[in-house]
């Protein structure tokens, strides 16, 4: 075993394999000992065939199902205590009413646009307005936008848009502001 030492780590060369050792540091040595202590000491605690056969499962809530049906055996010294039982998700509604209240409901297959009309005459939009469509539902614009738009019951798109975003796109105009769905 030869050490070739750089300026601030050093090099290991064993059978013409080069390994990178990081510069000796107290904590970072107890650390990195506590952790391969724990990784070596751990004896496998699922049958590697049943794992593999749960990532096939396409379908998350039977994956999900497979991967709990797995038979864990408790590690070396330990009872083994019950899990506790968590109650099913209930089925999310899957109707245009739930349209833009998902951070109340889990995700589902919700319709990724709603197609309405803004009743009554239309003067734009500005930071924070409420806007109210035809089909009930209170949208508020969340963005610093405004828009001037003169126009009697306007049609309207409301589409979902990237990380939880929603867009109201407005007939006649090429601008869309960021809303957020309060009623």
């Amino acid at each position: 075993m030869v050490l070739a030492s750089a300026a601030d780590s050093f090099h290991v060369k064993e059978l013409g394999m080069n390994l990178f050792v990081a510069p000796a540091h107290p904590r970072r040595n107890l650390c990195c000992a506590a952790m391969a202590s724990l990784v070596m000491s751990t004896p496998a605690l699922a049958d590697g065939a049943a794992i593999l056969s749960c990532r096939a499962v396409i379908e998350p809530a039977q994956r999900l199902a497979c991967y709990e049906a797995i038979i864990v055996s408790p590690a070396r010294g330990a009872t083994p205590t019950p899990a506790p039982r968590v109650p099913a998700p209930s089925a999310a509604p899957t109707s245009a009413d739930s349209f833009g209240l998902e951070a109340k409901n889990a995700f589902s297959s919700l319709p990724s646009t709603i197609e309405s009309t803004i009743p009554g005459r239309f003067m734009g939009w500005g930071p924070h307005e409420l806007i109210t469509l035809a089909n009930g539902q209170v949208w508020q614009v969340s963005d610093d936008s405004r828009g001037a738009l003169v126009s009697a019951n306007p049609k309207v798109l409301v589409r979902r848009g990237a990380l939880g975003a929603f867009y109201l796109e407005i007939a006649g105009t090429n601008r869309s502001p960021r809303v957020r769905r309060i009623q």
